[in-house]
Formats: C-alpha cells, sequence, structure tokens
C-alpha cells in the first residue's frame, strides 16, 4: 500500500451541494471554530478518504465520539441499505485524514467488532438517538468506524 503522503490530502473533493458542503466549507474556513460542535453535545470531525475507484480524496462531515485516543464514527447513511461511500473507501484503504476541530491529523479507519462495537454503538446512539431509528429502517448491522490517529516517527 502507498504511504499516506501519496494521496492528495491537501486537495479533497468536498459534497458538491446542500448542507454537507456548507458545513465543510464552515468548518474549514474557521479552522474548526465553527461547525465543530454542531449542536448541544453533538461534534463533528471531517473525515477525508481516497476513493476506492477514483483514487481521489474525499471530505466529509461526521458525528464523532472519543474511544482511547482515537474516533468513533457510524457509517448510518441515514438507515439506507447501501453503505455510505466514504465507509466502502476504508474497508478499501484504510488511510485517512482528520480534522477534530483545529486538529488535523492522518488516521487509519478500521471497522469496530462484537463487544466494541456494541460499546461504541451505544455511546454513539447517546450523542445522537436517530442511529437507533436508521437501524430499524435496514437490515445490515450499521458498522461503527475507529479512526486511529496515525503519529509520525
Amino acid at each position: 500500500m502507498a504511504d499516506l503522503a501519496d494521496a492528495d490530502f491537501d486537495h479533497p473533493l468536498d459534497p458538491p451541494e446542500g448542507w454537507a458542503r456548507d458545513h465543510v466549507h464552515e468548518y474549514v474556513r474557521s479552522g474548526g471554530e465553527k461547525g465543530h460542535h454542531w449542536k448541544p453535545g453533538v461534534d463533528t470531525l471531517l473525515l477525508t478518504t481516497v476513493g476506492r475507484k477514483s483514487a481521489k480524496t474525499r471530505r466529509t462531515p461526521l458525528i464523532y465520539g472519543k474511544t482511547d485516543g482515537s474516533y468513533a464514527v457510524v457509517a448510518s447513511k441515514g438507515g439506507s441499505d447501501v453503505a455510505p461511500l466514504w465507509y466502502t473507501n476504508l474497508l478499501a484503504d484504510p488511510r485517512a485524514r482528520i480534522q477534530v476541530g483545529p486538529k488535523v491529523m492522518d488516521a487509519r479507519g478500521r471497522v469496530a467488532e462484537g463487544a466494541e462495537r456494541a460499546r461504541l454503538w451505544d455511546q454513539m446512539a447517546t450523542i445522537w438517538p436517530d442511529y437507533n431509528k436508521y437501524q430499524t429502517k435496514t437490515d445490515r448491522q450499521i458498522p461503527v468506524v475507529v479512526l486511529e490517529p496515525v503519529t509520525s516517527g
């Protein structure tokens, strides 16, 4: 696998329109001051993944929870039967970049399993209760992904 530096994380493609694009632009323009605290008790990060087909980097705003120095996110897509593209991109290539408030870091994504998934699901559903509603809309088990910061050296 290529090094993280081989991906063009400095020029990601943002959502083309709508609230997600506006959220990303506000988050980036403000250096994470605006958009990080999205709603009371609900914080968001920006996840940049490498496209599994295009090899282009794409940035997505996601609600997150903290877990042991890493960040948990939910691949819900509102309860769709199809997983979000950022998730399938991470399955194909776990390299990522995240912005959490003002802090930007390289990360690797992995899918939580078993007891870890159950614990993180409960944590994330406490932050955003609609995740439980989303799960009732689909037969797929909605994945929880752990984004682990990558340290240099």
